[in-house]
């Protein structure tokens, strides 16, 4: 068995989300021989020289479950693509890149976090490219910690300004950018989040049946994508 989650956008200020995952780590995870967190599996993350306490735990947490046999894959996502190679090795867990292609039940599967898909916004792919330059993530990693923070703070405020104020399709993946992903990568299946709306949508590539399944967010419910042999299931289950 394997799982898949994302956006979990774990803070202290929502202990009733830590507290699910820690269960979830215990119970499910444990059983699982891979666990995969596909992006923004914190609210904010502004360098592993800045690890909180509360980070801290959740990085134990995983490392424990990794020493139980679970292998553990992390993915950047827009609010924590500062998360390093200090923050994994703590955690006991391996970065893949963005985007990734993996085997499940014998078929390629293409992993993403979903955030480059959203072509049509384009303010933020113009952000999103600046921020992942390897030049400005030099710059980024570089300066002063109360810098970091305040520029975190800003890119929070304004992420959720822009938002609510962008029509919802914006917001969303493009279609056109979805088929052309995938047939770049010979995929009939592509799993990601970020978007907030979970769901698996059928479509084709290239001629044949393709699906794109969209992980939750954890929110009001967690969500978690079982991939076994009876197929690809995700369910929703409560905080």
């Amino acid at each position: 068995m394997i799982l898949l989650i994302s956006d979990l956008h774990l803070e202290q200020e929502r202990p009733d989300i830590s507290r699910a995952f820690l269960h979830f780590l215990e119970t499910r995870a444990v059983e699982a021989q891979a666990l995969y967190i596909l992006g923004d599996f914190f609210e904010v993350w502004i360098g592993d020289d800045a690890i909180s306490p509360f980070q801290r735990s959740i990085a134990q947490a995983l490392r424990q479950l990794s020493e139980r046999g679970t292998r553990i894959y992390l993915m950047h996502g827009n609010r924590d693509f500062l998360l390093g190679k200090a923050f994994c090795q703590e955690a006991g867990c391996r970065l893949l890149p963005d985007p990734s292609v993996i085997e499940l039940n014998g078929e390629r599967v293409l992993l993403m976090h979903g955030d480059s898909l959203c072509t049509r916004d384009t303010s933020y792919m113009k952000l999103r490219r600046w921020l992942r330059n390897p030049v400005s993530l030099f710059i980024l990693r570089n300066l002063p910690l109360s810098t970091r923070q305040k520029l975190a703070r800003k890119l929070r405020n304004e992420s959720s300004a822009q938002t609510r104020m962008k029509a919802s399709d914006i917001v969303d993946v493009t279609p056109d950018e979805v088929l052309r992903i995938m047939a770049a990568h010979g995929v009939r299946t592509l799993i990601h989040g970020h978007t907030h709306r979970p769901a698996t949508h059928q479509l084709h590539v290239n001629g044949q049946a393709a699906q794109r399944i969209v992980l939750g967010d954890w929110d009001k419910q967690g969500w978690a994508l079982q991939v076994d042999k009876k197929g690809f299931n995700q369910l929703p289950f409560n905080l």
